[in-house]
């Protein structure tokens, strides 16, 4: 999963906004930050705001209507229904994205049969995917966000379907497999685009649990895949695998094409100036994008800039960093346990099909994660509200949770390991992927949610470099997953192997724990944190005194 544009938190009306990341490039842009000197002499060549009527009037007597002025044009006015439809048709689209991931793996046996390949090679088409996905999820972004989010997910969902032909017909072989899934990863939209819809419906103060819903698609989607698969590689050819990943996604894309409409402010606002000119209500009305010249759109410098972000503020920003690699570790775990739950549940004779309903427990914790942040959202919203001026409880509140449920990543690694012996009932280490469940889901969310805040403007990098290390890590463990097991070739070689990833996420863990209580002082020395900081005391300051531009 990737970035997420946010909207400053204490406007009711959405300000206006370009691509992924146009927040970050303009902050110096706000007449507010610039001193009167130079608002005056660039006056005369740039268009001038309308203050009254918050649009934007050039020089040719055109009007750039603006969202202040037609807010009812707006994703935001959708109703609660509307939302929650295109929000349910959105979380079908993000598991199907992340079924491609993992079906695969229940045909990685019978392309090896069938090319004469070794099961090593085969893995390389599901790492190969979510290394290429990492990618896509970042180079989409930007597009959803100048075109408008239905035709790049439209689009997104195209190419991933006509990749899966040349992995089911596999004119050349393996090689055929391995190009057709590194295209269908990188032309794969994920997170770039859904969890920009849910910024484009709700207001920061609303999105806590649309944002938890779209996260439960996405780690829920990756263990639909194994479970589906058992059956499919039971009593069907392998072939079978891709053409399941075909005909769901084919169906979630005519679901998208026919019941969710755009919601990019942009692109609807470009919708309404039309409709005002066709009715001759405003003649001279135009969109935010309709008089953009193709290098407007097109501004490969910018776009590469934007592009970059998230991996630099990945390697500078200690925050970013930690908590990327503990998000990105836990999800790379699950992609690990789907290539060895076979050996797992092996001890107990489990067929395919059983191995693959092995990962429900994993399920039921994405589920019961999911409702557990239901009363925590609201015991971070009220603390908000009642300590407006408090960085713990702007910021650090938001990692509360995970001071209990990120130790159940290590806890039940550890359940999960040495309970993976026939003397012990199967039931046990199925309990333990229910902690690594909930630690997963409550990971992800939490890490999110947090870095929203610590970074507002710069949440697009910030929670990209957060998605980006999910899927790069698991990929690359996916990789690493069988020659890891099968290098604990001794008594008890299993659960020391697992062991040793219980330890490695005890570290993760631990950081955690140095984030939540050294937070404001690591905030203190990362310039991006630090001005997002300062914008939130006056902005919460002054807030009780300025009247909304939009009641809602």
């Amino acid at each position: 999963m990737a970035s997420i544009p946010l909207r400053n938190p204490f406007t009711k009306a959405p300000a206006s906004r370009g691509y992924v990341g146009e927040q970050e490039d303009n902050i110096a842009q706000d007449t507010s930050a610039v001193p009167l000197e130079a608002t005056a002499t660039e006056s005369s060549t740039k268009p001038m705001i309308d203050a009254q009527d918050s649009h934007v009037v050039r020089d040719d007597g055109k009007v750039i209507i603006t969202e202040q002025e037609y807010p009812e044009a707006l994703g935001f006015y959708y109703s609660t229904l509307k939302k929650w439809r295109i929000l349910t048709v959105i979380f079908l689209v993000q598991t199907s994205m992340n079924l491609n991931t993992s079906l695969y793996a229940n045909g990685q046996a019978g392309i090896a049969r069938q090319f004469e390949v070794s099961p090593q090679t085969t893995v390389s088409g599901a790492a190969i995917f979510l290394i290429t996905y990492a990618f896509g999820c970042e180079l989409w972004a930007p597009w959803s966000e100048e075109f408008g989010r239905k035709p790049i997910l439209q689009a997104s969902l195209f190419l991933v379907n006509i990749c899966c032909l040349p992995v089911a017909l596999a004119p050349r072989g393996i090689s055929s497999i391995l190009v057709g899934r590194a295209f269908g990863g990188l032309f794969s939209a994920g997170g770039s685009v859904t969890l920009g819809m849910v910024a484009d419906m709700f207001t920061t103060d609303q999105q806590e649990l649309p944002l938890a819903y779209i996260v439960l698609s996405s780690v829920g989607g990756s263990i639909v895949g194994p479970i589906v698969g058992g059956f499919v590689e039971t009593d069907l050819p392998w072939q079978w695998t891709i053409w399941i990943q075909l005909i769901v996604s084919a169906f979630v894309q005519m679901l998208h094409f026919f019941f969710v409409p755009e919601t990019r402010s942009s692109v609807l606002l470009d919708a309404h100036a039309k409709k005002l000119r066709a009715s001759n209500q405003r003649p001279n009305a135009y969109g935010p994008n309709e008089l953009k010249s193709w290098k407007e759109y097109i501004a490969l410098k910018e776009m590469l800039s934007i592009w970059g972000r998230p991996f630099k503020m990945f390697v500078m920003e200690p925050i970013v960093s930690v908590l990327s690699a503990l998000s990105g570790f836990s999800d790379a775990l699950i992609f690990m346990q789907i290539q060895s739950f076979g050996l797992v549940f092996g001890n107990w004779g489990f067929t395919k099909i059983q191995t693959g309903l092995a990962f429900l427990p994993i399920g039921l914790a994405y589920v019961l994660a999911y409702l557990l942040f239901i009363p925590i959202f609201r015991r971070n919203r009220r603390l908000r509200q009642a300590h407006p001026l408090s960085e713990h409880a702007q910021y650090e509140s938001r990692m509360w949770c995970l001071l209990y449920m990120a130790p159940c990543l290590p806890i039940g690694l550890l359940i999960f390991a040495w309970t993976s012996t026939p003397l012990v009932h199967w039931i046990a280490p199925m309990i333990g992927c229910v902690f690594i469940g909930i630690a997963n889901y409550a990971i992800y969310m939490a890490t999110i949610d947090y870095m929203v805040a610590a970074y507002g403007p710069y949440s697009a990098s910030a929670t990209g470099g957060n998605g980006f290390a999910r899927d790069f890590l698991a990929g690359c463990l996916t990789w690493l997953a069988a020659p890891y097991y099968h290098s604990f070739q001794m008594h008890n070689g299993l659960q020391i192997a697992n062991t040793v990833l219980a330890a490695i996420s005890l570290l993760l863990v631990a950081a955690t724990f140095v984030i939540y209580w050294k937070g404001p002082s690591m905030r203190r020395r990362s310039p991006f944190a630090q001005s997002i900081s300062r914008t939130t005391v006056d902005g919460l300051v002054s807030a009780q005194s300025r009247e909304p531009l939009v009641s809602r």
